[in-house]
């Protein structure tokens, strides 16, 4: 009787079948070769061209968060002007008429009339004078108070709706009432006299 040895399977058939069911069929990587493939080189090899990336990305993400301010997206805003708070904040702000926001424009078209006024009647420079230092302390001294009404007004509501008052946010809220509506950003989002969301 002659017996005949089995020959050994081609090593192609060995590499596509796994020797166990429910394994992956090839062998786990070293550590070495793992980190070797994470490796990435500290300085590129053409730093102008990175330089130029690096540019080019942030000069998008500028344009993104510039046109989320103007549309309201949060999820590309500046950090300083996202989340809940933030945004009633904002909402409680532009829904109700602040004295800074029409004192401000005021101010300056008074200025300018004080100053080009004098040189075509200079008889009136003390009047005018005088009416501008009335005119601009007076605003100052409304806004200052408009603004310690807005400060309790922002404090009783965030405590009401949050439970409590985050840093920054009265600031917040006071830096952004001093400013023209027109130019506010982000945008307003609600009108005079809405009920903030």
């Amino acid at each position: 009787m002659i017996f005949r040895k089995s020959e050994p399977p081609h090593p192609a058939e060995q590499s596509s079948a796994p020797s166990r069911p429910g394994t992956k069929g090839r062998p786990t990587r070293t550590r070495k070769e793992a980190e070797a493939a994470r490796r990435r080189p500290l300085v590129v090899d053409d730093r102008k061209e990175a330089r130029k990336r690096d540019r080019e990305r942030a000069s998008q993400e500028r344009m993104e968060a510039q046109q989320a301010l103007v549309t309201g997206d949060e999820r590309k805003m500046p950090a300083q002007h996202r989340g809940p708070e933030r945004r009633y904040v904002r909402d409680v702000v532009d829904s109700r008429r602040n004295v800074a926001e029409y004192f401000f424009p005021i101010a300056l078209v008074f200025m300018l009339v004080a100053l080009v006024l004098p040189l075509i009647r200079p008889e009136i420079t003390t009047a005018m004078s005088t009416g501008m230092i009335v005119v601009l302390w007076g605003g100052i001294a409304l806004c200052v108070i408009d603004s310690l009404v807005l400060r309790r007004s922002l404090r009783a509501k965030l405590t009401e709706r949050f439970g409590s008052v985050g840093q920054g946010l009265v600031g917040y809220g006071i830096m952004r009432a001093i400013q023209i509506r027109r130019f506010r950003l982000p945008k307003p989002q609600i009108k005079h006299g809405e009920a903030p969301r």
